[in-house]
């Protein structure tokens, strides 16, 4: 008994079957991909409307996560006021915080 034909329902012309089909597909991939790279450096109009058209979508998705990442900005520095005595500013952290601590400058005597 041949486990390989009865495992692999595309063997039915033998064992180079797989591998012609193999080459087929990546030959059809490569005439593909040299069409998509011609068309793009002759600088057909349609080769970059797919990228142009999804800006708007991405640009009010940053908008939004701004809006929400404000309005933590916001709670965070309420709280911190409520429950502390130290002093707390709203600003971009490379770490992720939300609000940074503000150490007071000292006079030197």
């Amino acid at each position: 008994m041949d486990l390989r034909n009865l495992f692999s329902p595309l063997t039915t012309s033998g064992p180079g079957f797989h591998n012609k089909t193999r080459v087929a597909i990546l030959a059809e991939l490569g005439k593909e991909k040299r069409l998509l790279l011609q068309s793009q450096s002759a600088g057909s109009p349609g080769a970059n409307t797919p990228l142009s058209s999804g800006t708007g979508g991405k640009e009010a998705r940053h908008s939004a996560e701004q809006q929400h990442v404000a309005a933590q900005q916001k709670a965070a520095l309420q709280h911190a006021h409520v429950h502390s005595s130290g002093f707390f500013i709203t600003q971009d952290s490379a770490f992720g915080n939300l609000i940074l601590p503000v150490l007071p400058r000292l006079e030197a005597d």
